[in-house]
């Protein structure tokens, strides 16, 4: 093993240890010492990477950014019935969350510091949600009188919602709550000739999503130069 791919490996074990510790802890009561050890590296070797737990703490966000970019750029630029999609990319979000403690943290501390933020981790899930139901509206999937933007507020709402009650108990991003949340949206939202063709469940099969640290390096560089940064639930 080369040693600049040692520093890669040392710098995801970092940024995956300190989203273990944000996620657990919160970012005031996480300690460097504490990240350090969970990456089984010294002091010294975490300072070398970072100068400090605000640098760590913005390292976890972007790492959670580019993931939870991947997922919506995926929803929206998909084939195929726009309302599917929307359902299907809320399930990916979801498999992505119970997944990756990368993208729980780095939303924890984005929504811990909000004000003072300057990367918005929930931007681009509401430029997904938008485009998808504005896309449906033009391909003629909604039902009569159904609005788009009051319809993704309801959506935002509903994932927001769901995300949140997931940081005491994971069991808010298993498959069923989500599609519980489709059986009583879909039928208020879609066109009658869809109702018996969307899948609330989502038509992916269930599946562990890539874990952060599991990501090649430089994968996402030239995603982040093709995507503009409109970064993810209201």
């Amino acid at each position: 093993m080369t040693k600049q791919d040692r520093a890669v490996r040392t710098r995801r074990a970092l940024i995956r240890s300190a989203a273990e510790q944000f996620e657990a802890r919160g970012y005031d009561r996480a300690s460097l010492a504490e990240i350090s050890a969970g990456a089984g590296v010294s002091s010294g070797a975490l300072h070398f990477h970072f100068a400090n737990k605000a640098a760590v703490a913005d390292a976890v966000e972007q790492e959670a950014a580019r993931a939870l970019r991947r997922v919506a750029l995926a929803g929206r630029t998909g084939d195929g019935c726009a309302l599917q999609r929307l359902v299907d990319v809320t399930h990916r979000v979801a498999r992505l969350l119970r997944a990756d403690v990368v993208v729980r943290a780095g939303l924890r501390l984005n929504a811990e510091a909000a004000a003072g933020r300057a990367r918005d981790l929930r931007r681009e899930w509401r430029a997904c949600v938008h485009d998808l139901l504005d896309e449906a509206e033009r391909r003629g999937e909604l039902a009569a009188g159904v609005a788009p933007p009051r319809t993704g507020a309801v959506v935002l709402a509903a994932t927001t919602g769901i995300e949140v009650l997931a940081r005491d108990d994971h069991g808010w991003l298993a498959r069923p709550s989500l599609t519980d949340l489709w059986h009583l949206l879909l039928p208020c939202v879609a066109a009658p000739h869809l109702a018996a063709v969307l899948d609330p469940a989502g038509r992916e099969p269930e599946q562990r999503a890539p874990e952060a640290d599991q990501r090649a390096p430089g994968a996402d560089a030239a995603l982040e130069e093709a995507v503009p940064v409109r970064l993810a639930l209201r």
